[in-house]
């Protein structure tokens, strides 16, 4: 009885079979309930979902209808959300840059250069282990902007870390403490290009792949020139 109208059992059950529903009382399957989210939950379900495809197939290549459909929505909430997909790339993007600069920044702790060194090698090496969707995406040209800018600038970020350290070392021994920043951004562009290489290869393992690119940076700091010369033919 539905509503103080009283109905034909079978008339209604062939009824609802024929629509493809399922009937929730008597002995038959039930559907199960969807729980429903919190704007807060979808808002994060849809990041999730985002970041899982555009690591795999780039920003051209995921369609909002994907997006949706993966989450069990309809196009509007995404909209709803983010303005479309260039919005919800935009927010993915500069989630990952904040955490790979926090993971960075948060790892040089006290100790000497070549530990501090070490710490921020081990740091950007554990965000591409740990974050492997997140590294795929920033080291592709992002199509749309970011408040923090490309890869290019997240790098240069880092550097800035490093940098003040750099600085100290070079006062300490003599060295020109302007060309720290040069310095700086050598030394982290061959840690996130080795670290984009050790992505796809995985070999060798992490510590011995920071193991490597400290032992190259630091000894190649420690036998460093004041006045660096060419020996080439090309002076200019």
């Amino acid at each position: 009885m539905i509503e103080g109208v009283e109905t034909d059992s079978n008339t209604s059950g062939s009824k609802d079979r024929a629509a493809g529903t399922v009937r929730s009382s008597g002995s038959g399957p039930r559907r199960p309930r969807r729980v429903r989210m919190t704007g807060k939950e979808r808002r994060e379900q849809l990041l999730d979902i985002g970041r899982a495809l555009f690591a795999e197939r780039g920003f051209e290549g995921t369609s909002v209808e994907e997006i949706a459909a993966k989450a069990g929505v309809s196009k509007p909430v995404v909209y709803e959300h983010f303005g479309g997909k260039e919005g919800l790339y935009a927010v993915v993007v500069d989630r990952e840059m904040r955490r790979m600069l926090d993971m960075v920044t948060t790892s040089l702790t006290a100790g000497h250069p070549r530990e501090l060194c070490e710490q921020a090698t081990f740091a950007l090496l554990d965000y591409i282990e740990e974050y492997t969707d997140g590294f795929r995406i920033l080291v592709r040209d992002s199509p749309v902007a970011q408040s923090t800018g490309t890869f290019a600038s997240l790098i240069s970020d880092i550097a800035t870390q490093v940098e003040d350290i750099l600085g100290l070392e070079f006062k300490a021994r003599g060295f020109d403490a302007k060309l720290a920043p040069l310095y700086a951004q050598a030394l982290v562009g061959m840690v996130a290009l080795t670290g984009q290489w050790w992505l796809d290869v995985r070999k060798p393992k992490k510590s011995e792949v920071a193991a490597h690119l400290v032992n190259l940076a630091w000894h190649g700091l420690d036998g460093l020139e004041q006045k660096p010369r060419l020996i080439g033919h090309r002076k200019a």
